[in-house]
């Protein structure tokens, strides 16, 4: 029987669950499929917001540190229509510690993560993929393929989109895939022809025929997003990147792409958030289209909630339903709430129907003359604020 939770996946929130729980005074066990050694390609997920930071400076202030000290903050950002500008803001600078987020690929999170989850006591079985999941009474049994299993009080499960502990456990996912597919590329520095600082976003890129694009910023390269058409073929852009992105980059540039994949992006929230005692975290819960960044930060707070309600659950029997059905009622909502403003925000992007096309025609004729248009098409594409993101994306 292992004394704390026992954390199903290492990546960020499985990470951030078990640092969190170390924090409270609980041992932590955390169970990986890969092994510790297992390469973690793309940038992935880049923003980190600042209450990400802090909640996880509660567990780690030498963390944090890293992560305000490694991030980069962006000066400013632009948005253009069909090549012209239509709004452009710089933000004033800030101390690091202040700074309202960073952009730091995820694999370089995940190892400052894995780090401090080290340096706080939490111990680790690699290269161990849950297979059988069996709820008792007032416990979890998790075995692996090969034979080996784990005894727990509480099991958080944070083992991505795929979850297989959801799956044994029989929980279905609400929600569809996207019908329209995006390709992503990072490409490296290029210190002789660097690309600007700030974030930018093309709604009908001249030199992408037409399509939008979306350029990030972070430590190291810089994320370019391609909303595909319809008939475009998603795979063989992602094999061949810079064929596209060589067009959209200064002239000369290296173009040295160091990940590229494709997408169609699924928009889905657990039917329910906990079973037994099995608390589910992050994409093992909750899957968004990227837009607003809602993915890993919403999932560092999953993680948060899931260990405080089993620290309250730890006080009796009847203390435990009421933590856990409280989890699973605001968890839920918040990614509701998510799911609804990246979905929102996904409409934007794709255009769909003639009245958000004359929308975006109409903010940007008007932009030559009303900021406001400007700034509507900046924001538009991450999504309402009033999901909870905070005002810095915006």
């Amino acid at each position: 029987m292992i004394d704390g939770p026992l954390i199903v996946g290492a990546g960020p929130v499985g990470l951030s669950a078990a640092l969190l729980a170390r924090a409270r005074g609980l041992p932590a066990h955390v169970l990986e499929r890969l092994p510790e050694t297992a390469p973690k390609p793309g940038s992935r997920a880049i923003f980190l917001h600042r209450q990400t930071i802090q909640t996880l400076a509660t567990a780690s202030p030498v963390l944090a540190d890293h992560l305000v000290r490694e991030g980069l903050v962006w000066p400013g950002r632009r948005t253009y229509w069909a090549g012209r500008r239509v709004h452009h803001r710089r933000y004033e600078p800030v101390h690091p510690r202040l700074a309202p987020f960073v952009s730091l690929p995820q694999p370089r999170v995940e190892e400052l993560l894995r780090e401090a989850a080290v340096r706080a006591g939490v111990s680790f079985s690699w290269g161990a993929p849950a297979d059988d999941v069996t709820l008792l009474d007032t416990s979890v049994l998790i075995r692996a393929a090969d034979g080996r299993q784990w005894h727990s009080a509480f099991v958080v499960a944070a083992d991505g989109a795929g979850s297989i502990v959801r799956r044994r456990l029989g929980i279905l996912m609400d929600g569809d895939a996207g019908g329209n597919a995006f390709v992503v590329a990072d490409v490296a520095d290029d210190p002789d022809r660097p690309l600007p600082g700030e974030r930018i976003f093309h709604y009908r890129h001249p030199r992408a025929a037409g399509r939008n694009v979306l350029i990030i910023p972070f430590t190291g390269g810089h994320r370019v997003d391609l909303q595909c058409r319809a008939r475009d073929d998603p795979a063989a852009l992602a094999a061949d990147p810079c064929a596209w992105l060589r067009p959209l980059l200064p002239s000369g540039h290296a173009c040295e792409v160091t990940w590229s994949s494709h997408y169609l992006f699924r928009q889905a929230v657990a039917e329910t958030f906990t079973k037994g005692r099995v608390l589910l975290a992050g994409e093992a819960a909750h899957l968004y289209a990227p837009f607003g960044a809602r993915g890993l930060n919403s999932g560092v707070a999953d993680a948060a909630a899931a260990v405080d309600a089993i620290v309250e659950a730890g006080i009796g029997p009847e203390a435990a339903l009421g933590a856990l059905a409280e989890y699973d009622r605001v968890r839920r909502a918040a990614a509701q709430r998510n799911r609804a403003a990246a979905g929102k925000a996904l409409a934007h992007l794709t255009a769909a129907g003639p009245h958000r096309q004359a929308a975006q025609r109409a903010a940007a004729l008007a932009a030559r003359v009303l900021p406001r248009a400007g700034t509507w098409l900046d924001s538009k594409p991450f999504g309402p604020r009033d999901a909870g993101i905070p005002s810095s994306l915006y």
